[in-house]
């Protein structure tokens, strides 16, 4: 496929906007649309481009990519129909956002810079004066240095927390509608980005093998209360070890999913073919199915 140069993406980023304000004003359906009415497509679309990542499959990715961009555009042109602001003010907010985050790359004084340039063209300057109207201000903190991508992500947490409108405390960065397994995730990652962390990973296994024995203990006095408790505090420990190993839980998770609904959907096809229910199946009989649908993966 053939590249576009930057000219034209601004050309097709602008027809989509035309095409959305014409069917604002002559679509029943896209007329009535409310931001909260948009919401749960918009979760929905997020969801169907998750699946075109775990498939790999970039065509659909380049799809859903365009369905996502397109509920961000609308949300924008509802905001600006009620004078909040509009597609260019989400634009340059992420952009100025982008430079501050990133010190290592952007002086300070190039947050609201038309064309922002990189730090090798930007004349250093001792502080920025400070100023309410802009996100930056001084700071004795240095965070231009930054030369890994660890670094990066230790500074980044901190600047968020020094920016106007930024987050009040580490962790109330992290959405509260989270997918509970994603949220676990990002809680521990941004605690370890402030130094809250394992000194060494292999010394998660300890935590790891307690949670399991409580929950154990727990479930044998088939307290349920207390044994959910103890399966969160497992779970999380799991998480939190897949972290300190660079292995995403979600993604795993989800790969697995799909590996058991492939073997269960061989056991099912395999149960019409031979005209037996799976109800009318012993459990020796999906599992001898089951294996063969896993030495056929091999």
């Amino acid at each position: 496929m053939t590249m576009h140069t930057r000219e034209e993406q601004m050309q097709a980023f602008g027809r989509l906007l035309d095409v959305l304000d014409q069917l604002r004003q002559k679509c029943p359906w896209d007329k009535k649309q409310t931001i909260e009415s948009l919401r749960p497509n918009t979760i929905e679309e997020t969801f169907e481009l998750c699946d075109a990542i775990m498939k790999n499959d970039q065509h659909e990715m380049m799809k859903e990519l365009g369905d996502v961009l397109m509920h961000t555009c609308f949300y924008a042109m509802i905001a600006r129909e009620q004078s909040l602001y509009d597609i260019a003010d989400v634009l340059n907010t992420e952009t100025d956002k982008l430079i501050f985050r990133h010190p290592h790359v952007y002086h300070p004084s190039q947050v609201g810079a038309p064309e922002p340039k990189p730090l090798p063209y930007v004349p250093k300057t001792p502080e920025s004066p400070k100023n309410p109207d802009n996100p930056v201000s001084a700071d004795t903190t240095d965070f231009s240095k930054a030369e890994t991508s660890e670094q990066v992500l230790k500074n980044w947490e901190q600047i968020k927390l020094k920016e106007k409108d930024g987050n009040k405390s580490v962790l109330s960065g992290v959405p509260s509608s989270l997918p509970s397994l994603i949220k676990a995730y990002r809680i521990q990652d941004k605690a370890r980005n402030v130094g809250f962390d394992w000194q060494k990973k292999e010394d998660v296994w300890q935590k790891v093998h307690e949670e399991l024995s409580e929950l154990e203990a727990e479930l044998a006095k088939e307290d349920k209360e207390c044994s959910e408790a103890e399966l969160g505090d497992f779970l999380f420990s799991v998480i939190n070890a897949a972290r300190l190993y660079h292995l995403n839980p979600e993604n795993a998770l989800e790969k697995t999913n799909q590996k058991f609904i492939r073997r269960f959907n061989y056991i099912e096809e395999h149960s019409i073919k031979a005209g037996k229910p799976l109800t009318d199946m012993t459990l020796e009989e999906m599992d001898a199915l089951w294996n063969e649908a896993k030495r056929s993966e091999v």
